[in-house]
């Protein structure tokens, strides 16, 4: 397969995980790494997706030490900061309701 078709499959399989939590923080990685990796990144990539759910997202949360092993694209992973969006119930200059 072509290295464009499988970009996309990787930003699919990323966003589409099961835990909600993991599709928006993976998916949003791979939409901003995975154009710019090259075919042994993405085989990295494709290593760390088949790592569970539950084990992925104590390596975010930073309750566990990965014991896979570290390398650059995981790296990224773990420094990613998932990007923050204004809330959409929030208007500018109002504060939302508190209690």
């Amino acid at each position: 397969m072509d290295i464009e078709t499988r970009r996309k499959k990787l930003r699919f399989r990323a966003a589409h995980r099961g835990l909600k939590e993991l599709d928006l923080f993976i998916g949003s990685f791979a939409e901003a790494s995975v154009a710019d990796m090259d075919e042994g990144q993405l085989d990295e990539f494709e290593a760390i997706l088949d790592v569970p759910d539950n084990i992925m997202l104590d390596w975010i949360m930073g309750r566990q030490t990965p014991e896979y092993p570290a390398g650059g694209v995981l790296e990224a992973i773990l420094k990613f900061e998932y990007p923050r969006r204004r809330l959409s119930f929030v208007r500018p200059g109002i504060a939302p309701p508190i209690g």
